[in-house]
């Protein structure tokens, strides 16, 4: 099988070449990204690509299957920046599947993706609609590009189109990237230590499932290797809330009102002082749970960890400044924060 992996360096890209590069099936990975990286694996190779401007069908010739993980969060507020790279320059590489005649396609989509959960925790399954919380780029986005494949899959019945939704995804080697994203450079990461930090405010209401990226890596290549279509929920045991979260942390758990959270969120965003939108703390809030009887049953697929493993994963890495091998996952260092300063945070990519 030769797959090419559009969005091969950040955290689940990482996680998917390692396992594709370790399994027989395999003979040829071809990694697509804006920045090559000096990391070298097995039958790997890496190739600088942008999807919102470069050629693309000619990187898929001869692929077994196309995997989309390329998303960009930043600048949040610049939202028409990543409307173009995540929903134009999705629909570019959808485009240059089926140009050149690439049989199956997996696409990255979200828990984000969904509407507003039940209000008693119900879990749902892949039927709930796709239409999030528009007000938020990231859910506005990927409910889009959900909405174009269904016309796409319809257009093309040849191709077999997957949609994994996976929770949230967390490895050691991605913390460093995830406090970037979200929390900014003023984020306190050395708190994180367990015992550190005495109380974690949390939002009432605050419940989410996260897996662990090596275990969203084994969907993806199960997702490859089986022949399925549609939606795969992809989310590890238990679901989390700021109790359990600040058991990890050896902290003690204070709930606070959703609306003073977010009002402190919203200042710090339109200070420039965080990367994260307030829309997408009020989309993280409303996530239904998610049912992943269809991935264990149809693909085979179980976590290896639990989602309190993942999180203790990241959190600790967070506190460590840890990082891996590519451009997006370069660990913690006082110079690089200085140019996210520099850079205008939530302005800039």
């Amino acid at each position: 099988m030769r797959v090419v992996i559009v969005g091969a360096t950040g955290n689940v890209g990482t996680s998917l070449v390692a396992a594709l590069a370790g399994d027989e099936r395999v003979v040829e990975i071809v990694g697509l990204a804006r920045r090559v990286p000096d990391w070298q694996l097995p039958k790997t190779s890496f190739r600088a690509v942008d999807v919102q401007t470069d050629e693309l069908s000619s990187h898929f010739q001869g692929a077994d299957a196309v995997v989309h993980l390329a998303w960009l969060f930043q600048p949040s507020h610049r939202p028409l920046v990543t409307w173009r790279a995540n929903v134009l320059g999705s629909i570019r590489v959808f485009d240059a599947a089926v140009a050149a005649r690439v049989p199956a396609l997996v696409y990255a989509s979200s828990v984000g993706a969904y509407s507003p959960g039940p209000k008693d925790g119900t879990a749902v399954d892949e039927s709930w609609p796709t239409h999030s919380r528009p007000t938020a780029a990231y859910g506005r986005e990927k409910a889009y590009v959900e909405r174009f494949l269904d016309a796409f899959e319809l257009a093309h019945p040849a191709m077999r189109v997957v949609r994994l939704r996976p929770a949230f995804i967390f490895k050691r080697s991605a913390a460093t990237e995830q406090r970037r994203l979200f929390a900014g450079p003023f984020f306190p990461r050395r708190l994180l230590r367990p015992g550190r930090l005495p109380v974690l405010p949390f939002p009432t209401g605050l419940r989410f499932q996260a897996l662990h990226s090596s275990d969203a890596a084994d969907a993806f290549l199960k997702a490859l290797t089986t022949d399925v279509r549609g939606a795969f929920n992809v989310a590890a045991d238990p679901v989390l809330g700021g109790e359990r979260l600040a058991a990890v942390l050896d902290a003690r758990g204070v709930a606070l009102p959703r609306r003073l959270v977010r009002a402190a969120v919203s200042g710090a965003w339109h200070a420039h002082l965080v990367p994260a939108h307030p829309e997408l703390l009020e989309l993280f809030l409303d996530l239904p749970v998610m049912d992943t009887t269809r991935a264990r049953s149809q693909l085979g697929w179980a976590p290896t960890r639990t989602a309190d493993d993942a999180v203790a994963e990241m959190l600790i890495g967070l506190a460590d400044g840890a990082g891996g091998p590519t451009a997006p996952l370069l660990a913690d260092r006082l110079d690089r924060r200085l140019v996210e300063v520099g850079k205008a945070i939530g302005e800039t990519t």
